[in-house]
């Protein structure tokens, strides 16, 4: 009889089966997860098409709103720099869209070939093996062919994800990072747009009067050539006289040739701009509309208004602030740059802080409130489009005092009073430097800086000196002296870092040292007086309410040396630029001045 055909053992033909189910298994995964990452990297392709065509630079649709805009307003700069940026922005977006477009088309490709690969590899394993001949080799076989397989799927992988991470590095396109060379990249037959105008020098800011008490705050004019004395009724000396428009109790400001002011009340605030030579008013501004204001108007008292605080100036747009918490940005061709809302102020006596610039910064001082609610903040805004750079928590209460920024051994502080603390800030990002428990009462006067010291009042209770240059807690160690006498409540102090002049709201004036404290004079003028004294040379001016103006002797012993009337009520503390005198009144703005005079501007 012939040998009946051979069989393979039942060992053997269980381990093949074994291996053949777990390489299709394998093959099947591999081909489900290649079939998964081609799906979703299709996905992603699309979105990515999708918003690479919403972000096309010469298409986008609020790019085309802003060049709209600037249309309508193109000596616009903060516009300009808007649509400079947002071009910036766009093309990187586009250019990187582009680039992931590019690097996924590759991971696709590789993608769809592992999923053909192993489909094809599934489908061999699936087919009929032919009939099984005896192998005594046959378990050790199969076991080799399934680490081999093992192996071979994590090779690959390893190869898929080194594959798509070298097409990421090496096809993704250089888009630089710099504005300039980007600009130059793509615009090959186009200049590139102009570079965003950076602010004035801090030198520069010494020629104007940007700010409430001028470049510093200290009420120190850099120029001493003004009149001693003048006629209004006469006209001798009167420059100009023009109609104020809206009421308010801020001192104009001033830069080059233009004049800014504040003013509103319930119905409408505003800003109005004034031509230096002229008096002739250039534009007047609304300032409605603003995204958060309240519907509902704080009550103020008469007495401070809506429009108390004075406006600040870097040469490029003029900034102001009202009682309701609108704060807003003009361009110097009347032009709204931006505007916000910091929500209503809860002082008693309404917001009444003025302004201050540091570089390209607006620095806003919102103290109100108890001490213990938690409400007073020091902010900072990007100059040209309003953005809060930074916010810092005040452990203060009311305050109506105006903030200044000092240098002293090298660096800048941000000097603000709020009930009970004179705190310094650092101007870069607001974090605290020091502090001093030095106040009581309603903090309205505003600190002065003078030869390495600061002069601040505790309303009606002291005047004091301070040294700048502590860390922490300081009141123990910092405070050089402290004076009682004539001590203002509204009006704010002057020094020239020999002495130190004080006026309080009965016409009190008086004249300490500055080193020690040691008061040298005083003289009652029985008058009452809101605006601060402002130091001229050796001059020091003095407007009161009923409207005279006090010219003084800034000397160890009393001289009254000149006097005039300014026909009106006069609040507001004046500016003094170049050769010219600018003071506010109840109804009108006057200029004063020599007729010959040229107004020069500044370098």
């Amino acid at each position: 009889m012939p040998e009946p055909s051979p069989t393979l053992s039942p060992p053997a033909a269980s381990a093949t089966a074994a291996c053949a189910v777990r390489l299709e298994r394998a093959a099947l995964l591999t081909a489900v997860v290649a079939g998964l990452f081609c799906a979703v990297l299709v996905v992603g392709m699309i979105v990515v098409h999708v918003r690479s065509t919403l972000d096309d630079p010469l298409n986008a649709p609020h790019m085309a709103a802003l060049k709209s805009q600037l249309a309508a307003s193109p000596k616009d700069e903060a516009l300009k720099r808007q649509i400079r940026e947002l071009d910036l922005d766009l093309r990187r977006s586009y250019f990187r869209q582009l680039s992931m477009n590019h690097v996924g088309g590759w991971m696709l490709l590789a993608g769809f070939g592992v999923l053909l690969l192993a489909a094809n590899k599934v489908r061999q394993l699936r087919q009929l093996p032919p009939a099984p001949h005896l192998n005594p080799n046959a378990a050790e076989q199969a076991a080799r062919r399934a680490a081999q397989a093992r192996g071979s799927l994590a090779g690959l992988a390893v190869a898929l994800a080194l594959a798509s991470a070298a097409l990421a590095l090496v096809l993704r396109p250089a888009v630089p990072a710099r504005p300039g060379d980007l600009q130059r990249l793509l615009a090959r037959n186009a200049s590139p747009a102009p570079a965003p105008p950076s602010p004035p020098p801090a030198a520069e800011s010494k020629n104007h009067w940007p700010r409430f008490r001028g470049p510093d705050g200290n009420g120190i004019a850099l120029h001493t050539n003004v009149l001693l004395q003048w006629d209004v009724a006469a006209g001798t000396g009167l420059l100009w006289k023009t109609p104020v428009p809206a009421p308010g109790f801020n001192s104009p400001i001033v830069w080059n040739d233009r004049i800014f002011m504040s003013g509103g009340d319930k119905q409408k605030r505003e800003v109005m701009c004034f031509d230096l030579e002229s008096g002739k008013l250039l534009w007047q501004r609304a300032v409605d509309k603003v995204p958060g204001s309240p519907a509902e108007l704080p009550e103020v008292p008469e007495m401070t208004g809506f429009a108390a605080p004075t406006m600040a100036t870097d040469g490029q747009r003029a900034y102001v602030i009202f009682a309701n918490g609108d704060v807003a940005a003009f361009g110097f061709d009347g032009a709204l740059a931006w505007a916000t809302n910091l929500g209503v102020p809860h002082n008693p006596h309404g917001h009444a802080s003025s302004l201050a610039m540091w570089q390209d910064r607006l620095l806003v001082q919102l103290d109100h409130g108890n001490p213990d609610e938690h409400l007073s903040k020091l902010l900072a805004f990007d100059g040209a489009t309003g953005s809060v750079l930074w916010q810092r928590a005040r452990p203060v209460g009311d305050s109506w005092a105006s903030p200044i920024v000092i240098d002293t051994a090298g660096t800048s502080q941000v000097i603000a009073l709020g009930l009970p603390w004179l705190i310094a800030h650092d101007p870069a990002d607001g974090s605290e430097l020091w502090r001093a428990d030095c106040l009581e009462g309603e903090v309205t006067p505003s600190p002065v800086f003078a030869d390495d010291r600061l002069f601040v009042v505790s309303p009606n209770i002291y005047l004091m000196a301070i040294r700048p240059d502590g860390r922490g807690d300081v009141t123990k160690t910092h405070i050089l002296w402290k004076a009682e006498d004539g001590i203002p409540d509204i009006g704010s102090p002057v020094s020239n870092g020999e002495l130190v002049f004080v006026v309080n709201t009965p016409g009190m004036l008086t004249c300490y040292d500055a080193r020690d404290g040691k008061k040298l004079w005083e003289h009652d003028y029985e008058t009452e007086v809101n605006a601060s004294p402002t130091l001229v040379g050796r001059r020091l001016y003095l407007f009161t309410v009923d409207g005279a103006a006090l010219v003084v002797e800034a000397a160890r012993a009393f001289k009254e040396i000149a006097r005039s009337a300014m026909g009106e009520k006069v609040f507001a503390s004046p500016a003094f630029v170049r050769n010219r005198i600018i003071v506010r009144g109840a109804r009108h703005l006057f200029c004063l001045g020599t007729a010959g005079d040229q107004i020069a501007q500044a370098p």
